[in-house]
């Protein structure tokens, strides 16, 4: 007899299972129930799964081995719920999880096969659709579009429950400096929780029972933040680096404000954060008349701002994070889309340089490839767009 089982829901966009993230066909595309026989086997192994006849040899031999992430030898553990997606619906995946629990632990298998059977042929809704499985049987979509808010997003509030406000600060100071973080909890519901209710993807979770094999490792750059003890250890002066009056004002007073309320507010202290550090970026788009294209300006960047705020910014154009914010909005520009976000829309609130004022000559120059080459109407065309553009804040150089 198996003595710890882990339920497993598991789509093709799921790391580790694969690299490819785009457009999912179905809610998922295997579930798996794991047995863990003893701190003396040869490992987890598929107990039984849906659909039967799944035959990907690489997922059925991946997904075990990270559906039990802590030491079997210290803790008793009974069942685990996973879930391995690529659809950020973890509330969704939790519920849908303990239905089938439920339905296990009554013994009641034609339920079980049913509801599978309806979930794993349904395709993907559109958001804030609701969908009905059965009697008892229902959800709703989430809107990846929207800020989580608390208490709808499991993740969210138990981050802010389990973090206080001064570590999330050093958190966020770290994470925007790049730096490699590790989170340790004894409690895996929180520790998945802290991991993405976190503003940044990018964190490291490892179970409390696990910490004395990692403590063995090279740590000396490693942020650490305790979830048990509420404790951070860094050695880096990262929250003491950023602008204290943006901080203060903005992040800290915000998240301290909120803390007692419902609502999007604390995940909306952050874009506001970051729209005050990042959010004169638009100052230095620059349009190239000669090769059709707006560019970025490092220098024009960096150099118009206070002197605190500079030595940041000299530091931040360093990372690779916001390299790859530049490089995205540049290539949606020039592509011509454009684009709209939380970010962008904090960074319009204190300014009126919006993107909807240029995007047209951007499509001009898409539609009209020598805009630039002679032709009255085409040198009436550039001169209204560089207008546009100067208006807006983007330089136009020659």
């Amino acid at each position: 007899m198996c003595k710890d089982t882990a339920s497993c829901l598991v789509d093709a966009h799921s790391p580790p299972v694969s690299a490819d993230t785009e457009n999912p066909e179905s809610t998922f595309e295997v579930f798996l129930e794991v047995a863990h026989p003893g701190t003396h086997s040869s490992g987890p192994e598929v107990r039984r799964q849906y659909p039967e006849d799944y035959t990907d040899q690489e997922t059925l031999l991946t997904v075990p081995k990270f559906c039990f992430p802590f030491s079997m030898e210290s803790l008793t553990v009974s069942q685990v719920g996973q879930n391995f997606t690529y659809l950020p619906w973890f509330e969704v995946f939790y519920k849908l999880l303990n239905i089938v629990a439920d339905y296990t632990i009554k013994g009641q298998e034609s339920q079980w096969q049913e509801f599978l059977v309806s979930l794993h042929t349904l395709p993907i809704p559109e958001p804030g659709v609701p969908v009905h499985l059965g009697v008892h049987s229902f959800f709703t979509v989430p809107d990846a579009r929207e800020l989580p808010s608390i208490p709808e997003n499991r993740n969210l509030t138990e981050y802010f429950v389990a973090v206080d406000v001064n570590n999330m600060l050093h958190l966020y100071a770290s994470m925007l400096y790049e730096r490699r973080i590790l989170i340790c909890c004894s409690k895996l519901s929180t520790l998945t929780a802290c991991v993405h209710g976190a503003p940044m993807p990018y964190l490291i979770g490892v179970h409390s029972s696990l910490m004395e094999k990692v403590r063995g490792l090279a740590l000396d750059d490693v942020v650490v933040l305790n979830v048990d003890t509420n404790t951070l250890e860094t050695p880096y002066d990262d929250l003491q680096s950023l602008p204290n009056d943006v901080v203060s004002v903005i992040l800290k007073s915000r998240l301290r404000k909120v803390s007692t309320t419902t609502g999007d507010g604390v995940a909306r202290a952050f874009p506001q954060e970051s729209a005050a550090l990042f959010g004169s970026y638009r100052d230095a788009l620059h349009i190239q008349p000669s090769e059709e294209q707006i560019t970025f300006n490092e220098e024009t960047f960096v150099s118009h701002r206070s002197s605190a705020m500079r030595q940041f910014l000299q530091n931040a154009i360093q990372l690779q994070l916001f390299k790859q914010f530049i490089d995205g909005r540049l290539d949606l520009l020039n592509s011509g889309e454009g684009f709209s976000d939380i970010f962008e829309e904090e960074i319009s609130l204190g300014s009126d340089k919006t993107y909807h004022q240029w995007l047209p000559f951007i499509s001009l120059r898409r539609t009209t490839p020598n805009a630039y080459k002679g032709g009255e109407e085409q040198a009436e065309a550039e001169g209204a767009g560089r207008e546009r553009l100067l208006h807006s804040g983007v330089r136009g150089d020659r």
